[in-house]
């Protein structure tokens, strides 16, 4: 990785910094990464609503369980952006190969329910190592900083139930006058509907849509962190921009 390229002050921070260094990362590259993003999701988002005629249940859980091989397309913007590179569909594109097809069995499987995946994301896809190497690596990386990568994904996890609930009681204020009590009848229905097929899809698909940006950046602001504490980036950086 050229440090000298990057476009973001680097210094050692606590690993709850860094995630904050992360969610400004994610909106200061809004432009990059939500136009981008969108397409790749609306065709995924597509394919798991079509699942809708085997169980009302199996778009959310599509949704839920393939996040993380949707986390690969952000975090590929993502770490143009840590350059100050705007990333284009079309560069996203050319690059489908490195970025979807690397690990996504693994990615789907054990790695899908790691408490800290949005930390390890990172080493997998960016640094491109195989077998006994990336477990070392990923196991250096990972010292010490479990603890903290648990407690932003729970975060973002706390974080995501509170904007669905938010979503769900928008609904409710919206409403006409008198349907209120009906919508909220059909959601928790057994009886299958519109509103309890297609509401909480809607609304978890919009959830991950607009934060999950924010968590993969977070967890690739902790990883670069986690970098520059061990490889002295912040020192390299500075004598960069002297001489």
């Amino acid at each position: 990785m050229r440090v000298e390229a990057l476009a973001i002050a680097l210094r050692p921070r606590l690993a709850a910094e860094a995630a904050d260094l992360g969610v400004a990362l994610a909106r200061a590259h809004a432009r990059s990464v939500w136009p981008v993003f969108a397409p790749v999701y609306l065709v995924f988002l597509l394919l798991a609503c079509a699942t809708a005629e085997i169980a009302r249940w199996l778009p959310g859980l599509l949704i839920f369980w393939c996040k993380p091989w949707l986390d690969c397309c952000l975090l590929f913007i993502l770490s143009r952006a840590v350059f100050g590179q705007p990333t284009r569909l079309a560069d996203l594109w050319q690059e489908r190969a490195t970025v979807w097809r690397g690990q996504w069995l693994r990615t789907l499987l054990w790695r899908r329910l790691s408490p800290w995946r949005a930390f390890t994301q990172p080493i997998h896809q960016l640094e491109g190592q195989r077998g006994q190497a990336l477990r070392q690596r990923r196991r250096l990386l990972l010292n010490g900083q479990r603890g903290m990568a648990t407690m932003m994904q729970m975060a973002f996890a706390h974080v995501e139930i509170a904007f669905e609930f938010a979503l769900y009681a928008a609904v409710l204020w919206f409403a006409p006058q008198g349907h209120r009590q009906g919508i909220l009848q059909s959601v928790f229905s057994a009886e299958a509907s519109w509103w309890t097929t297609w509401l909480p899809v809607c609304i978890y698909a919009i959830t991950v849509f607009v934060l999950e940006p924010f968590y993969v950046a977070s967890g690739l602001a902790m990883y670069l962190n986690r970098r520059v504490e061990l490889e002295a980036w912040d020192i390299e950086q500075e004598f960069r921009h002297v001489f």
